[in-house]
């Protein structure tokens, strides 16, 4: 575990912030075509009902994340929800805790903004991801938001509180 490492609200269109979701998505367009990439860009992240976090160890950062806020529908019984975007951890960081400790971080201000529950899209070809998301709390459901069943995404669910 690392003891300086900062999590904290910040702008999504900061230079090495840039470059840690510009890595992510080099590496999302390994595994996938343009159309199964559901990314939001840094525009996308600066909107009003995003909020983006930032993790950083020694001021330089090393991870990411953000959740929107989103209207129910019927794929969540009309409930509206926290859909959990961006996650990233740079590659030499990974293995430390740092994307459990920015998820916990996430969940606690999703709570705190009055929601119950978040929801997912990962890709199933990123194992690392879905072994972070089970062993988070999160289960298999059913597609949510308007993504497709194209076979490539897994969705998951929590209720947190």
């Amino acid at each position: 575990m690392i003891q300086s490492l900062v999590i904290r609200r910040e702008r999504p269109d900061q230079p090495d912030v840039q470059a840690l979701l510009d890595d992510l998505d080099r590496y999302l367009a390994t595994l996938y075509a343009p159309e199964a990439n559901h990314i939001l860009d840094v525009q996308a992240l600066l909107a009003p009902d995003v909020a983006f976090y930032v993790a950083r160890d020694a001021g330089q950062a090393i991870a990411a994340g953000a959740w929107r806020r989103m209207p129910g529908e019927p794929d969540t019984g009309l409930l509206p929800y926290a859909e959990i975007k961006r996650m990233v951890v740079a590659p030499a960081r990974r293995g430390q805790g740092i994307a459990a400790r920015l998820l916990a971080t996430l969940e606690q201000d999703i709570c705190a903004a009055g929601l119950r529950l978040a929801l997912l899209e990962t890709g199933r070809h990123q194992a690392e991801a879905v072994k972070l998301y089970e062993r988070c709390g999160y289960a298999l459901r059913g597609p949510f938001g308007g993504y497709p069943d194209n076979g490539l995404s897994a969705f998951y669910g929590k209720t947190i509180q």
